[in-house]
């Protein structure tokens, strides 16, 4: 089905819809993973620097209910995670003062950011697959170990759609990766399906950090030494595992749950009593998670938050280019 669709696409047959202003699309091949939500806040930082005023457009992955809503206005969060959907709520918290609409229907969500809020540019989160909605600057995100898991189709593999559809990418960034070679097998992949597609890369970095019972900000240093029980529901636990070791933080034990895993006080009180089992010092978890568990009685030993931001490493000028040419254009 996903050859025919495109077929059609590309011969014309169907067509994308145009919005008045610039359209970014941040996505990827694979499922879940690779970077989308923290390349989100970059490509906003960007527009807001060469002096456009972006919306978020989300589908709004497990969120209850359906419909188009405005997750946040300029002025405040107006919708729960519960509603809004985690990754969604979290790019609320992440950029205050940027329009956040969810909805099925991209389109009319970002009419309505447009019409409601006066945009000047849409980001559009999970975009790559999505067709109906004409898109400026397609930037396709990608794990740089392992990148396409066994190279097969869901469900047979991690793959959304063929690695022919590199082509329709404008840029390609490898998260989890400091310097080009640590990035061949995209890199390898990109110059076969899609020669001339820059390759940038990328790796995670922490933002802040906080104890949840008081929400009260703290150190990496001040955890450095202390046994921590680390857990997370996301679709690369390894990446936040990863993180912590960079960042010197000792993990007595790392819990790893669903992708978007709406966690039960009864999952609270296990972590709690595996951290006691355990003689941990507290607990750490990701700002995802955390929004999920947030309204929960909280486990007796100190549990922290650590948000992280994507930086990347290499290809600046290719991504500072791309964005100038779109705004420019529009």
């Amino acid at each position: 089905m996903l050859a025919v669709r495109d077929w059609l696409y590309g011969r014309g047959a169907l067509k994308s819809r145009a919005l008045p202003c610039p359209v970014v699309s941040i996505g990827n091949l694979t499922v879940g993973g690779t970077g989308k939500t923290p390349a989100v806040e970059v490509a906003v930082s960007t527009l807001t620097a060469l002096g456009r005023r972006p919306a978020v457009v989300s589908r709004g992955y497990g969120r209850k209910g359906g419909g188009i809503h405005v997750v946040a206005d300029a002025a405040a969060i107006r919708l729960d995670a519960e509603d809004a959907g985690d990754e969604p709520f979290l790019l609320a918290r992440r950029l205050p003062g940027v329009p956040v609409v969810v909805g099925a229907n991209r389109y009319e969500a970002a009419r309505l950011a447009i019409e409601r809020f006066g945009v000047t540019a849409i980001v559009l989160d999970d975009g790559f697959q999505h067709r109906t909605l004409r898109k400026d600057l397609e930037i396709v995100m990608v794990r740089a170990q392992r990148p396409w898991g066994n190279g097969r189709l869901l469900p047979g593999g991690p793959l959304r759609e063929p690695l022919s559809a590199l082509t329709r990418a404008h840029l390609v960034v490898a998260s989890g990766a400091s310097r080009p070679e640590d990035a061949e097998a995209v890199i390898a992949t990109v110059a076969a399906h899609a020669p001339g597609v820059p390759v940038l890369t990328a790796t995670y970095v922490p933002a802040e950090c906080w104890e949840a019972a008081r929400m009260r900000p703290t150190s990496l240093g001040a955890l450095r030494g202390r046994r921590l029980v680390a857990f997370a529901g996301i679709a690369s636990p390894r990446t936040f595992s990863r993180t912590l070791e960079e960042a010197g933080l000792a993990s007595a034990a790392f819990e790893a749950f669903g992708d978007h895993h709406w966690y039960s006080a009864a999952d609270l009180a296990a972590l709690g009593g595996r951290a006691a089992q355990l003689g941990a010092d507290g607990l750490i978890t990701t700002e995802k998670d955390w929004i999920r568990l947030r309204r929960l009685p909280l486990p007796d030993r100190p549990l922290y938050v650590l948000s992280v931001r994507l930086v990347l490493r290499s290809g600046e000028a290719a991504w500072r280019t791309a964005f100038e040419r779109v705004c420019s254009a529009a």
